[in-house]
C-alpha cells in the first residue's frame, strides 16, 4: 500500500514539529499526544517508507537527509493549505483575492507601497500583506511559498525553476543627511567633508553594500571605519534625522523621507547604477490580486523618480 495514502494533515504537522523540536517528548506535549503513541507512529512511517527519517541519540532526534526532504514537503503543503484558506476567506468576504508581497529596504518606502495603493484603487476589495526583509530572506520565502512576490536588488544566486523575474528599473545611490545638517548648507561639497562624518551603511548581507564598496573603491575611497551598519531603512532614517550622521540610500527610497522633510540628499552622486527586480512564484499567476499587483509594480516603475540633479562623485 502506498504510504502517502495514509498521510493526513495532522501527520504533516507531526513531522514538522519533530524536525523543529528534535525531541519526542517535547513534540508529544506540543501536539497533545502520548510519547509512546508518537514513537510508534514514527517507527511505522519509517517502516512504510523504507527510510530512516530521524537519527536517535541521547539528547533526542536529528532529521536525516531523507527526513529533511520530507519536512520541506510538509512545510510546503502546509503553506499551500494556509494560502487556500486565506484566499477562500477573502473571496467569501466579498474580496478580490489575496497577495503577499515582500520588499527590501530599497523598495519598502517607495515603489512597493505605491504599487499596493495603485492595486487597491483598482481592486478595493483585495487583501494585501506587505512584509519587509533582506532579499536573501525574501527569496527564501518565495521558494517556500510564504510570499507571492519579492522586490529588491537581483543577485545571481537568486535562481529557482519555480520563480520568474523581471527588471523594473535602474537607480543610483545617494548620500543624505537631516535637512539642517551643516553639509546640507554647503554650496561646495567635497569628499573630505563627507569622510569627516560618521556614516550609516548597509550590513554586509545587503546587496547594495557591495555596490557601495565598489563605487567607493573606483573613486579611491573606502567606508569610514567608525560607520554604523544597519539593514533597516527606518532605523537608518531615525539615526540620521537625529544626528550629524550621513546615510547612503537608494534613489527612490529617499523620496518619501525627503517629502516629509526628514532627510535631504546631498549634491554628490555615486556612479552605481543598480537594477531593481521583482520576483514572483510562477504558480501564483492566475490569482487576481497577484496578477494585479505585478501590473501595478510595472506601472509604478515606469514613472520617473523624483530626483534632484547632483553632480557625480
Amino acid at each position: 500500500m502506498d504510504w502517502t495514502n495514509r498521510l493526513r494533515l495532522r501527520h504533516l504537522q507531526i513531522l514538522v514539529s519533530l524536525a523543529e523540536t528534535q525531541n519526542i517528548s517535547h513534540s508529544a506535549e506540543r501536539l497533545h499526544m502520548t510519547q509512546p503513541a508518537l514513537s510508534k507512529w514514527l517507527k511505522e512511517l519509517e517502516a512504510d517508507i523504507g527510510l530512516t527519517l530521524f537519527e536517535r541519540h541521547a539528547r533526542g532526534l536529528r532529521p536525516t537527509a531523507h527526513g529533511q526532504i520530507l519536512r520541506e514537503f510538509a512545510v510546503h503543503i502546509g503553506n499551500e493549505l494556509d494560502r487556500a484558506r486565506e484566499e477562500m476567506a477573502a473571496l467569501r468576504d466579498g474580496g478580490s483575492g489575496r497577495a503577499v508581497i515582500g520588499a527590501s529596504g530599497a523598495t519598502i518606502a517607495g515603489v512597493v507601497p505605491q504599487a499596493v495603493l495603485s492595486l487597491l484603487a483598482r481592486m478595493p476589495n483585495a487583501s494585501v500583506e506587505l512584509v519587509e526583509a533582506p532579499m536573501d530572506r525574501l527569496f527564501q520565502q518565495l521558494t517556500q511559498r510564504e510570499i507571492d512576490i519579492a522586490v529588491g536588488r537581483p543577485a545571481a544566486k537568486y535562481h529557482d525553476p519555480g520563480i520568474a523575474s523581471e527588471v523594473l528599473y535602474e537607480e543610483r545611490l545617494h548620500f543624505a543627511v537631516r535637512p539642517d545638517h551643516p553639509l546640507a548648507q554647503r554650496k561646495s561639497l567635497q569628499w573630505s567633508h563627507l569622510l569627516a562624518q560618521r556614516w550609516v551603511v548597509w550590513t554586509r548581507d545587503i546587496p547594495a553594500r557591495d555596490l557601495l564598496e565598489s563605487a567607493l573603491s573606483a573613486a579611491g575611497r573606502t567606508i569610514p571605519g567608525a560607520s554604523v551598519q544597519s539593514n533597516s531603512l527606518l532605523a537608518t532614517i531615525a539615526l540620521v534625522a537625529e544626528s550629524d550622521m550621513v546615510a547612503v540610500v537608494s534613489e527612490r527610497a529617499i523620496e518619501l523621507p525627503e517629502r516629509w522633510k526628514m532627510l535631504k540628499r546631498l549634491p554628490l552622486l555615486l556612479e552605481t547604477p543598480s537594477a531593481m527586480t521583482m520576483y514572483w512564484r510562477k504558480d501564483a499567476l492566475g490569482f487576481a490580486a497577484v496578477d494585479g499587483l505585478l501590473d501595478a509594480l510595472r506601472e509604478v516603475a515606469r514613472q520617473p523618480a523624483r530626483t534632484v540633479r547632483p553632480r557625480k562623485a
